[in-house]
């Protein structure tokens, strides 16, 4: 018997809603922390309780069906109203000062309209931010210098305690409209300083790879190693959805060599206060918000 949509389980949602934005059964279990089996089952369980097929799946793909698109929307509002009232009962009394630290180029594409939203509706919450490269982060927390930070991980290896709250391809970026580069002579790179995420990705795929290449100019700024880019000086490695105007994913075509995935996750201090933990699931929804998920 068909249950009614009233008697939906949550969870069963938000598992629909992951494998609408990663199309992936295996993307889906590693960010609810689950087997690919028992997102499978979540999703026969959703299907069943609404009577209808929501995804079509074989080996290259996973598409939503016209009632899976249907039923996108709905879920969605059903669970931001769900999460938004939750917050607010759960962070009500949240006070005190929160400490926090993300990558600059993370901080400036998502962060703000977060931030801005939390310091609204958290008057008794003192915010102090910071931006720097991920193993200072690590770092810093590890001193108790920040209580809250955003890192960047490689999959499959997380900081100890670290939170997964996005996870982004990595691309080669060059010039708007320029030639690719070609495949004779050292591939010319600008990237951050060391230590960097990316910067290991690119020199680690490259070496791999055995593709000889040259760091021409570094930057620890994201518009800075964007103007060299842009000027032609070489090709950098960003995020796919942080290329900025007047850049582009190099293609596939060219040559360079594919770069693993870059996890985004937040690394609570042990003892942070509770306003700490409430400026967490304002990140974490402020993202799942961002990536259509909520």
């Amino acid at each position: 018997m068909t249950r009614r949509p009233t008697d939906l389980d949550t969870a069963l949602l938000r598992c629909f809603l992951l494998l609408a934005e990663t199309r992936s059964f295996t993307r889906t279990g590693e960010r609810l922390g689950r087997t690919q089996p028992a997102v499978t089952l979540q999703l026969r369980r959703l299907e069943e309780a609404v009577g209808r097929r929501l995804l079509l799946r074989d080996r290259r793909r996973v598409a939503l069906t016209a009632e899976g698109e249907a039923l996108l929307p709905v879920a969605r509002e059903i669970l931001g109203l769900l999460d938004a009232a939750a917050a607010r009962l759960s962070d009500a009394d949240a006070a005190g000062e929160v400490r926090f630290g993300s990558p600059e180029d993370f901080a400036t594409a998502f962060l703000p309209a977060i931030l801005a939203r939390f310091v609204q509706s958290h008057p008794a919450v003192r915010l102090s931010t910071a931006c720097e490269l991920t193993r200072r982060l690590v770092e810093g927390i590890e001193a108790g210098a920040y209580d809250l930070v955003v890192i960047k991980q490689a999959p499959g290896r997380l900081h100890p305690g670290a939170r997964a709250v996005w996870r982004e391809a990595l691309v080669w970026v060059g010039a708007e409209g320029a030639r690719p580069p070609g495949r004779e002579g050292p591939l010319r790179l600008v990237l951050s300083p060391a230590p960097c995420v990316y910067r290991e990705r690119a020199e680690q795929a490259l070496a791999a790879a055995g593709r000889d290449f040259e760091v021409v100019y570094t930057s620890p700024s994201l518009a800075g190693a964007a103007a060299a880019v842009r000027a032609g000086l070489g090709v950098t490695v960003l995020p796919r959805t942080l290329v900025p105007p007047g850049l582009a994913p190099i293609s596939p075509r060219a040559g360079l060599p594919p770069l693993e995935e870059t996890v985004i996750c937040l690394l609570l201090r042990e003892g942070a206060p509770g306003a700490a933990e409430a400026l967490a699931r304002a990140v974490e929804q402020g993202l799942a918000r961002a990536a259509g998920l909520s």
